[in-house]
């Protein structure tokens, strides 16, 4: 009876060496390796959202800047339009043609000035409504709509805008060939010439939200009433 008592107990008793559960050591190894997995997942979620935001913020950063250089070019063609363009143009019998009052065309670093006619009427060059103009102020473009009324085209609180240039460029065509009578030699306005302009216009800016995020945009367009300088000799 003691010897089958001492096998039952022997039996009973664990082996030495047994595996009976997890080491402290092994339980940290396992909570290295958890961590280490979820904070690349979590580096992995931070990337993807860093480059969503960014090409958020892009997009509708070339979308500012791209809608702000439509409205300027479309404005600028207009530029030098006359209503009484007709008396400005030579005819044969003609003397001398009258110059057009709104061949106002100035630009230089940051800002740029012109004038055309609103209503059609003749000379009206004392109407305010008839100045017009753009310059980059505070990182915002203003657009001047008459005399002394600007208002803000682009949006500071969401674009920067840090450079407005503006490059005109004049190709003068001789009109020599449609004189009936040939020019004198000392003549300084003879033969007459026309002036065909054309404006480069780039802004550049960034997101306010992440000034990294930086674009340019470039827009050209060629003046649609050319200037007449000049005339034929009587």
């Amino acid at each position: 009876m003691a010897k089958a008592r001492r096998q039952t107990r022997e039996i009973r008793a664990p082996r030495r060496g047994a595996i009976c559960g997890i080491s402290l050591v092994e339980l940290l190894v396992g909570v290295a390796i958890g961590l280490l997995i979820i904070a690349g997942g979590l580096v992995f979620m931070t990337g993807s959202w860093l480059e969503h935001r960014s090409l958020l913020l892009e997009g509708r950063l070339m979308q500012d800047l791209r809608t702000a250089a439509d409205l300027i070019i479309r404005d600028v063609r207009r530029s030098g339009y006359w209503g009484a363009s007709e008396t400005g143009v030579w005819s044969p019998g003609t003397s001398a043609v009258a110059s057009n009052p709104y061949d106002l065309f100035t630009a230089t670093a940051n800002s740029l000035a012109f004038r055309y006619s609103r209503d059609g009427v003749e000379n009206d060059l004392v109407d305010t409504n008839e100045h017009f103009g753009l310059r980059l102020r505070s990182g915002v473009i203003e657009l001047q709509l008459g005399r002394g009324n600007w208002q803000a085209l682009t949006d500071g609180a969401t674009v920067t805008v840090t450079a407005l240039t503006v490059v005109p460029t004049t190709q003068w065509v001789s009109l020599e060939e449609s004189c009936p009578v040939a020019c004198p030699a000392s003549a300084s306005a003879c033969p007459p010439r026309l002036a065909v302009r054309d404006v480069a216009l780039e802004i550049s800016g960034h997101a306010v939200a992440d000034p990294q995020v930086l674009r340019t945009v470039r827009s050209a367009a060629r003046l649609r009433n050319d200037l007449v300088v000049g005339a034929c000799p009587a």
